[in-house]
């Protein structure tokens, strides 16, 4: 047996393959996925946009270190240069004297003239070292220093063990450094059999 339809009663519509309209929603759960997939692009731009300012600042820091440290190697050879102009300065009157010492021996071979001439130079020498700050160093009856002293020979004598005896090529210091030290001989103390004797 049928039954009849009637007419006031509603008729549910039913999706066929999940199209169509659904009765008894609202809607908001399908928008939901779709706004926060949209944050999670915002943020993720974002990030990204961050991310090309940091890497554009690393690449501007790393651009002006490389600049800054070529520039301070081009200073240092200016400086290097400066100096060693100063230097080379410091050093021309003694030349000139010696060079006009040799020219006058050359006109006159008087001996006593180039000595006179050659001490000359000498004491300007002497003099240019002393205002930069160069001293010889003492060695003669001083302990042995090996900071300011080279052993080239060790000899008995009657000297304490470790006494310079000899300053076979002199040394110097500066501000408190050793720039050359003295080549010495230095005292290995009283012989054994003058030991036995005593």
């Amino acid at each position: 047996m049928t039954r009849e339809k009637r007419q006031d009663e509603p008729v549910l519509e039913v999706p066929v393959n999940g199209t169509g309209p659904v009765s008894g929603g609202d809607g908001a759960a399908a928008e939901a996925p779709s706004a926060e997939g949209a944050k999670a692009s915002q943020e993720l731009a974002e990030k990204d946009a961050e991310l090309a300012a940091m890497i554009d600042r690393l690449k501007r820091l790393q651009a002006e270190f490389e600049n800054y440290r070529k520039r301070s190697a081009r200073e240092i050879a200016a400086l290097r240069e400066r100096v060693a102009d100063d230097e080379i300065c410091s050093f021309l009157p003694p030349y000139e004297s010696l060079e006009r010492a040799l020219a006058l021996y050359a006109e006159s071979p008087d001996g006593e003239t180039l000595a006179v001439g050659v001490k000359k130079v000498f004491g300007q020498f002497h003099q240019i070292l002393e205002q930069k700050g160069l001293k010889r160093i003492c060695a003669v009856g001083e302990r042995f220093d090996p900071d300011l002293h080279e052993a080239l020979a060790c000899v008995p004598s009657d000297q304490e063990k470790n006494t310079v005896l000899e300053e076979l090529s002199p040394g110097y210091a500066r501000g408190g450094r050793t720039l050359l030290p003295s080549k010495v001989a230095v005292s290995l103390g009283p012989a054994a059999g003058e030991k036995e004797d005593a």
